[in-house]
């Protein structure tokens, strides 16, 4: 990685208002964004993922600086922040566009991974809901839940505000 060379990696953890909140609180996450994932349907609507069986899952893009968070970090952080055992649901957000998963584009990524998932597994004795697959397509969101949480302070979210302070707090500390 260059100097001031961003990664990108595509995180689904729930309603994705509170998933974007989650990650813009964290040093190193650049820049995200929201929008629907891995689904049958070439530029869906809310209405269309909520209601159609598109199969694309509530989503956040996230851009991040690996000099200043890792991917291995950024996971780490996603884990604390959804159920990984839950199939198609977060808190009380249920449906196929609310299941958890991890989608990347840079093949290097895998391997890095399926080593936090391997860890992360040893922490149940059931199997992970998470996926872990390559992008297959993502579409923006509608300009309204760009930022929701944001523009609407009390707007629903299934993760509790102790964890944003706690994201904004969270410091990577680098491994020499």
């Amino acid at each position: 990685m260059g100097t001031n060379e961003l990664c990108v990696i595509y995180l689904a953890g729930g309603c994705f208002w509170g998933t974007q909140r989650y990650f813009d609180c964290l040093a190193g996450v650049v820049r995200t964004e929201v929008g629907y994932a891995n689904g049958s349907t070439k530029n869906p609507t809310y209405e269309q993922v909520k209601h159609e069986n598109t199969g694309h899952a509530e989503t956040v893009k996230v851009e991040y600086d690996p000099e200043k968070i890792s991917l291995t970090e950024l996971l780490e952080q996603y884990y604390k922040v959804i159920d990984p055992v839950s199939v198609n649901r977060q808190g009380g957000d249920i449906g196929v566009q609310y299941r958890t998963g991890i989608y990347y584009t840079d093949p290097a990524q895998k391997p890095v991974i399926d080593a936090s998932l391997s860890k992360l597994q040893k922490q149940y004795s059931v199997p992970l809901a998470v996926e872990a697959l390559p992008l297959s397509n993502f579409y923006t969101a509608e300009e309204y839940h760009q930022k929701y949480l944001e523009k609407n302070p009390g707007g629903y979210c299934h993760i509790s505000p102790t964890m944003f302070e706690a994201a904004q707090k969270y410091v990577w500390q680098k491994q020499q």
